[in-house]
């Protein structure tokens, strides 16, 4: 039974007064222990919208962990800027406070794409807490994605991509998925949780190919070279039965020492730490992805086709590697153009 303000404590619970036990029966009001209830308040009137967003997401949406985990952390940075304001709950969210509020994130020396994430967040969600009924309106209703002139992402040129695949050294312990694991980031152009993902019925080495789950639990099937197959054959039939649990089975691929599934920072970390031996800065799972698109495109291959490898649902997104290697633009037009 809840416990109203002046409900009788026991005898067994008795309070004491100038040491001395308090007659049974005898009221005592409760007093809440918190150093700041309004703030406590305030929180509580964030976080109820946030987590029925972030289920609806999940649910209703069926959107990816990693997008999931985006939106999260986004409006999480959201609620702490207008707590520090001192604005009570939603309601609160005009498009003048967005506004101030990328100001800040801009402040804080975030990149465009960054930005520009936090505003595709915002809109998503100011639509959600209007059909939810949390606020009279869609507070980021005349909110703009922002230009996506993004930079121009780091490329590895091919001997750094060797340097970086030579690496991992046969001393160590997880010598062979290192290996596989380096070889189908740049062999299919996978995103870290793309990777962390794949699952042995998912290869089919016969055929030469993998399917990946990507963003939006979208399915694509992704060729693989022989170097990168070789690399993977390897590691299933000598490494991977050691790492495997009996008490924990899995499907994953990739496994940990432990035997468990790898995480995308997992993936993150091996990178760096090869990058790292091979005497390279400022490289991530991404800069392998970004190195996929730039060198295929460098070949001659067709934009829809590595649009299409990437599983960019936009085209938009894949043509920023056609501003990387500009000397292939140059070659085309001195080949194909009558004037060239």
């Amino acid at each position: 039974m809840p416990m109203s303000a002046n409900t009788p404590i026991p005898p067994t619970h008795a309070s004491t007064k100038g040491g001395k036990p308090l007659p049974p029966g005898t009221p005592v009001r409760l007093v809440a222990r918190s150093r700041n209830p309004d703030a406590t308040l305030r929180a509580s009137a964030f976080v109820r919208p946030i987590q029925e967003f972030l289920g609806y997401c999940r649910i209703e949406c069926g959107f990816s962990n990693a997008t999931i985990e985006a939106y999260g952390g986004d409006l999480r940075d959201l609620q702490a800027w207008m707590e520090s304001k001192n604005l009570g709950d939603w309601s609160s969210l005009k498009l003048e406070t967005i506004a101030d509020h990328l100001r800040f994130l801009d402040g804080k020396g975030l990149s465009t794409s960054s930005i520009s994430r936090h505003v595709a967040t915002i809109r998503v969600f100011g639509r959600y807490l209007c059909s939810a009924g949390f606020t009279k309106t869609d507070p980021a209703e005349l909110l703009t994605q922002p230009s996506n002139w993004q930079t121009i992402p780091s490329v590895l040129g091919k001997e750094q991509i060797k340097a970086l695949l030579a690496g991992p050294q046969p001393s160590d312990s997880l010598y062979l998925r290192d290996v596989a694991l380096l070889e189908l980031l740049y062999a299919g152009g996978l995103r870290a949780s793309e990777i962390a993902d794949l699952t042995v019925p998912g290869l089919h080495a016969d055929l030469g190919v993998v399917r990946v789950i990507g963003k939006g639990n979208k399915e694509r099937i992704v060729p693989l070279g022989k170097p990168a197959l070789a690399a993977t054959r390897k590691y299933l039939d000598e490494l991977r039965p050691r790492l495997l649990r009996e008490a924990r089975p899995t499907d994953h691929l990739l496994l940990s020492r432990s035997g468990a599934p790898i995480t995308r920072i997992v993936v993150w970390q091996i990178v760096v730490k090869h990058a790292h031996r091979a005497g390279l800065r400022n490289v991530h799972p991404h800069t392998l992805r970004h190195s996929f698109a730039t060198h295929l495109l460098a070949g001659g291959a067709d934009l829809r086709v590595v649009q299409e490898l990437l599983g960019h649902s936009n085209i938009k997104t894949t043509q920023i590697y056609t501003h990387v290697d500009a000397g292939r633009l140059k070659q085309v037009i001195e080949k194909f153009h009558p004037r060239g």
